[in-house]
């Protein structure tokens, strides 16, 4: 009896918490990090500042959790495993190309809001810090494999080429292509594919 009534408190408890984070990305996307306070959180969602903490003992672990929540709800796992599943690295090279362009327009408002932010508010700062580790892992796990197979073009290290893939997606570019030129993802997708390709696979590398 005891686990019948708890199973549906706990579902009660994770539909409160992600409506919650739910609420949080949205302040963050329209307002900024700097607006996005439990008192607000609490407001556009509905409840009490009470309830907020019951589930987040502080602002900074709200913000914290945002990122997880973010990529879970845009599934971002599920979005890039055909980088992962590729059977070569050439071809992880253009499905990366392809899947970060279809991403990026899902994320790049609250993403660009905490990138802005990050200099001023500590809890931006540790976000972002978090989003740019793990776009750096995984640019370097695909630089990583070109190395491996033998097809990173000349003049390249894993370290440059790390470097200059994590600037070629960065926010900057992704905003400039979709809001100022009007690019479609699509479009993006195949020519960042492209840009990728001539840029760090070698020639004799097999199309």
């Amino acid at each position: 009896m005891a686990r019948s009534i708890e199973e549906p408190r706990n579902a009660r408890s994770r539909r409160s918490r992600a409506a919650l984070l739910r609420a949080a990305r949205e302040l963050v996307e329209e307002h900024g990090m700097a607006a996005t306070t439990m008192a607000a959180v609490a407001e556009r969602a509905g409840v009490s500042r009470r309830a907020v903490y019951l589930h987040f003992a502080s602002r900074a672990e709200l913000i914290s959790e945002l990122f997880d929540y973010v990529n879970e709800v845009e599934d971002i796992e599920g979005r890039f495993a055909p980088v992962s599943d590729a059977p070569d690295a050439v071809a992880a090279l253009e499905h990366f190309a392809h899947r970060h362009a279809a991403f990026m327009p899902r994320i790049l408002a609250v993403s660009r809001a905490v990138e802005r932010e990050a200099g001023d508010d500590p809890d931006a700062a540790r976000h972002w810090a978090t989003a740019m580790y793990w776009r750096y892992e995984t640019n370097r796990a695909l630089i990583a494999r070109l190395d491996a197979e033998g097809v990173l073009a000349p003049g390249w290290t894993v370290d440059t080429a790390t470097d200059m893939l994590l600037a070629l997606i960065s926010n900057g570019v992704s905003e400039t292509l979709l809001v100022d030129r009007g690019w479609t993802p699509e479009q993006i997708g195949d020519h960042m594919a492209r840009l990728l390709h001539s840029t760090f696979v070698a020639p004799h590398a097999p199309r």
